[in-house]
């Protein structure tokens, strides 16, 4: 691809990404981030394993020091996910600050 196709092709993908509306493009963010939140806090052995199989797929192999300590840190790391994307979702429903 040469450098004129390349800055067209970026001009086209910003174009069509600022019609997205940005409390709509925030919301979207949220929820999928809440999701994996709530995935975290209760299917914590199953993201462990995903995790593992991503890693693999890059040719890495990964595996807790302590398994109960990688539970609980990624059962925290859920619950402060669920909070601050709650908090989000909560500003961008109910604030001007998200208006375009």
């Amino acid at each position: 691809m040469d450098k004129q196709n390349l800055l067209e092709w970026t001009e086209y993908a910003v174009s069509w990404f600022a019609r997205i509306p940005v409390k709509a493009l925030v919301s979207a963010i949220s929820l999928i981030g809440l999701i994996i939140g709530v995935m975290l806090i209760f299917k914590t052995s199953l993201m462990i394993e995903l995790q593992r199989v991503l890693y693999a797929q890059m040719n890495w192999k990964i595996e807790p020091i302590s398994l109960p300590k990688e539970l609980r840190t990624l059962r925290a790391m859920g619950l402060c996910m669920i909070i601050f994307l709650a908090v989000i979702l909560f500003l961008a429903s109910f604030s001007d600050l998200f208006s375009a």
